[in-house]
């Protein structure tokens, strides 16, 4: 990594991504990086601590003739979404990751790269270190657990912080200015299965959907990508009365903010009828190839013996049920904003399955941009839940984050983007998730805005960030700091 960061600038915002890349940092797993932005403020002279569920707070003082300006946060989170291309070995919970220039990109070998949300956590490292910025009093908070249920800012104490201005440093697209976005909530979903032997004669075999693009559940929901539990449910439904499979076993999908990319079946089978499933399947990839289309171009279907064989396989009624689930669960785009030109009000993502025992658990996250359309989305799921005869439990949620597009903040990040770039920025609300909703709620007076460089194909191994566009997103950061 040293060696990279040679070719790459700006160095105050890349050293920091480098060595933040060596940590091992996945949701609820981040203690360590943590620890590390902690050890790092302290070790700079500022004044550090961790709060009770582990976010770090961090205070710069102001330089010299600025004492007065008003106090501004800079906020990121320290996790990240662990995901990996099946043969690629890497432990999360151990091996940094290995990034690589592509041209004007960094990506990561075969996982995601964790840019989102660690070129956010290394340029507010960048400010807390800079001697050549003028700026206001700042505070720093770097929370933990964003990804997978937003902890860190949910039980973040009202009081603590002191700031009027607060920058959101988690968005993925240049030149965007982002001053609202979605709340949302998952279900999960519990079906308790009976259990067969398997058919004399049978062999176990594995059913596999793979190679789909997969995708943020807010950012990419409405991109038409495929979902590769759907799609299992999709075969399933086909290939099980055709050829008597009897299902061992569903999993797929590992985060409840991801669209899954892979998914797979164990079934036994007789030996003598594989020849033409496996035909079989390769016209279901074909048909529904050209479903998708350039949406989702490299969906592939497996057919292999399985690695173990269970010793039970699930009774077809209640294997059937599940399928059906699958199959016919809502996920996607549910509504459109009717008040914002081309943002999506209110969608679902049917998000992972897996069995242990006689146990189906699915999960599935819902968001709305309104509060109301994000408990209508669950009661569907919840309803179609009851006609497959599963039972469901709800997570707490977050709230949303309402726009206030004529805040002081927005014109002066505007005013200043408009002078450093020569336009104005695009000011928008997202379908994503960010943490300013629940942030607001304990801080009701700060004005609050989101900005950051591009990056693409977050939360999958396909992941990668603009290293140029870092670059304008720094010179933003700063001159936005030497103006409020």
């Amino acid at each position: 990594m040293d060696a990279l960061l040679e070719s790459l600038e700006p160095k105050a915002i890349w050293s920091y991504f480098l060595e933040l890349s060596k940590i091992p940092r996945g949701s609820k797993q981040e203690q360590a990086a943590a620890k590390w932005v902690l050890d790092q403020a302290k070790a700079m002279g500022l004044d550090a601590q961790q709060d009770a569920i582990g976010n770090v707070i961090v205070r710069k003082p102001a330089t010299p003739g600025r004492e007065k300006a008003p106090i501004t946060v800079l906020q990121a989170h320290v996790d990240m979404v662990c995901e990996k291309n099946e043969g690629t070995q890497h432990d999360f919970l151990k091996d940094p990751i290995r990034v690589v220039r592509d041209g004007d990109v960094l990506r990561a070998s075969g996982t995601t790269l964790g840019a989102d949300n660690g070129i956010g956590v290394a340029a507010a490292m960048a400010v807390m270190a800079a001697k050549d910025i003028a700026h206001g009093p700042l505070e720093f908070l770097i929370t933990i657990d964003e990804e997978t249920g937003l902890t860190g800012a949910g039980n973040l104490q009202p009081g603590l912080l002191k700031g009027k201005y607060f920058l959101n440093l988690d968005s993925e697209e240049e030149g965007d200015l982002t001053i609202g976005c979605a709340g949302g909530m998952d279900t999960v979903a519990t079906k308790t299965m009976k259990l067969v032997a398997p058919a004399p004669g049978s062999k176990a075999y594995r059913v596999k959907v793979l190679g789909l693009k997969g995708g943020h559940s807010g950012m990419e929901i409405h991109q038409g990508r495929g979902n590769a539990l759907r799609i299992l449910g999709q075969i399933l439904f086909r290939v099980v009365p055709a050829f008597d499979l009897q299902v061992a076993s569903f999993t797929g999908g590992n985060k409840r903010n991801a669209i899954p990319r892979e998914a797979s079946a164990t079934v036994f089978l007789n030996p003598a009828k594989e020849p033409a499933l496996k035909a079989a399947l390769a016209t279901l990839q074909k048909e529904i190839q050209d479903e998708l289309g350039a949406f989702d171009p490299t969906l592939a279907l497996d057919l292999s013996p399985a690695s173990e064989a269970p010793a039970q396989a699930f009774a077809a009624d209640d294997a059937d049920a599940v399928t059906d689930f699958l199959f016919g669960m809502v996920h996607g785009v549910v509504a459109m904003s009717p008040d914002i030109p081309g943002l999506v009000q209110s969608s679902t993502n049917l998000a992972m399955i897996a069995t242990q025992g006689n146990q189906v658990e699915v999960c599935l996250s819902h968001r709305s941009s309104v509060e109301s359309a994000k408990y209508a989305v669950a009661d569907r799921v919840q309803a179609i839940c009851r006609l497959a005869g599963f039972t469901t439990k709800r997570g707490d949620g977050y709230p949303g984050w309402k726009p206030e597009p004529n805040a002081s903040l927005v014109k002066v990040v505007n005013g200043v983007h408009a002078k450093v770039f020569g336009k104005a920025m695009g000011i928008k609300a997202i379908h994503a998730g960010l943490e300013c909703g629940l942030i607001g709620e304990k801080y009701p007076a700060m004005e609050m805005v989101s900005f950051g460089p591009d990056m693409w194909d977050v939360h999958t191994p396909d992941e990668h960030v603009s290293i140029p566009s870092v670059g304008n997103f720094w010179k933003l950061l700063v001159a936005v700091l030497e103006a409020v």
